[in-house]
């Protein structure tokens, strides 16, 4: 018996399953890709970004961190955008970035939680129909019934369950191991983040003379970083 066999057999409520474990299948791939994208080495990459302003230049820091797709990348540019106008102004600017990169890594996982959840619920509905068929069936013969007689309604309880757990197994399992990379990678995140803010008053920045601050400033920094860019 084919798979588009069992499948029908399986009754309506099959092709929500269906719908699920499609969506299911999407978002996995796509938190795959994301996750990918934004794993990196952060303390590597820390000490790369330190080299660099150690020279004095701000925008080569912005530059540096724009080469990067990973999160914390993203989250120390805004920062350094935003030096010139201060400690404080950096703090907020890595802690608004750092909200904003972690919704990015959560996204669309409650998605894959619902599919979780929904799916061998939607198969035990299916069970609960198939049974109802089979004793429909029962009623319908008067009890004079063999084996072939209720196996439809036994195919449609059964199939639903077996296609609804699957679905909901696979989902349940991508989810905890997404749940489990952004978490780690919003630990790194903070970490580095405050690992750079600490950097930022201990003063070790300050040394930057007048010139390249002035050079430095978040809109003048932007517009260059765009102009390379572009």
């Amino acid at each position: 018996m084919t798979l588009f066999e069992l499948f029908i057999k399986g009754g309506v409520l099959m092709y929500p399953i269906l719908l699920s474990s499609v969506l299911a299948f999407v978002v996995i791939i796509e938190r795959i890709v994301v996750l990918r994208r934004a794993n990196t080495d952060a303390g590597q990459f820390m000490l790369r970004l330190r080299s660099v302003l150690q020279r004095g230049d701000i925008l080569a820091g912005v530059n540096f961190c724009a080469k990067s797709q990973a999160p914390v990348a993203h989250i120390l540019r805004k920062g350094l955008t935003v030096f010139p106008e201060g400690h404080e102004r950096v703090r907020e600017a890595i802690e608004s970035a750092g909200k904003e990169e972690t919704f990015k890594l959560e996204h669309r996982l409650g998605i894959l939680a619902s599919i979780a959840g929904l799916a061998p619920l939607m198969g035990f509905l299916g069970t609960v129909t198939g049974m109802i068929g089979a004793f429909r069936t029962v009623q319908s013969l008067g009890g004079a019934v063999n084996p072939s007689d209720l196996a439809g309604g036994i195919w449609e309880a059964l199939i639903t369950t077996a296609f609804g757990l699957t679905v909901g197994i696979i989902s349940y399992g991508f989810y905890n191991y997404f749940v489990t990379r952004v978490g780690r990678l919003v630990n790194e995140m903070e970490m580095t983040s405050e690992e750079f803010i600490d950097l930022v008053r201990s003063g070790k920045l300050d040394d930057i003379d007048e010139d390249v601050r002035q050079e430095s400033k978040p809109a003048r920094v932007e517009e260059e970083y765009f102009r390379k860019k572009g």
